[in-house]
This record gives structure tokens, sequence and C-alpha cells, in this order.
């Protein structure tokens, strides 16, 4: 049975949206990740890949460093997972560890009546 975590190990995430930091060495003298695809939206991405033939699908594929299959639906699951796969690794977040904030004695009190 697994170990439940205390109060003070539990971090708290907040929705805020941060900048991501550089990863790479191409990050850092400014690649955006545009360069590969020269997309950054996975909507704007899927459009174009639909809008492409059969062999046109077989010619990016190649660009992009992925074996094309004869499956259709297989190769344009692959090239979207793998164009996912690319804009994360542009946007990983820079937040490491969250801080909690110290809540004073009668908020913890109000919220230990609902246990």
């Amino acid at each position: 049975m697994p170990r439940k975590k205390k109060l003070k190990q539990l971090k708290q995430i907040d929705g805020k949206a941060e900048p991501s930091k550089p990863m790479t060495l191409d990050q850092i003298w400014g690649e955006t990740g545009l360069s590969k695809y020269g997309l950054s939206d996975v909507e704007e991405y899927k459009n174009y890949i639909n809008n492409l033939n059969r062999t046109d699908i077989h010619n990016h594929a190649l660009e992009v460093g992925i074996i094309p299959v004869d499956n259709m639906e297989i190769l344009v699951a692959r090239l979207e997972r793998e164009f996912i796969r690319h804009l994360s690794s542009y946007q990983a977040s820079n937040k490491a560890e969250v801080k909690q904030k110290k809540i004073s004695k009668e908020v913890a009190k109000i919220l230990s009546e609902g246990r």
C-alpha cells in the first residue's frame, strides 16, 4: 500500500502560463522551432497535412525524418504526433518548483472543517 504524502510534501500548481526557457543551444541562439515545419499551431498543421496528396505526404514525411508507410491513417497520425512532440520540445516550462503560500490559522481551521 502506498504511503500517504504529508501536507508539507504536496505542491500546489497555479494555472499561470509561464514563458518557456531555452532547452538546447539552438534555442539559446534564437531558434523558435519554425525552421523544421514552418508552423507553430497543431490545427494549422493538420489542415496542411489534409490538403496534401499521397505523394506530397510521403515527401513531407521524408523531409521531417519519418519513414513513410502505405497506410495513410497511420502516416498522418505519426506526422501529427511528431509535430506535437517537436512543439513541446520548444515549450518547456521554466518553473521547476512552485512555492506554497503560508495560510493563516483561521483559513486552516475553515479548510479542516470539511474532513
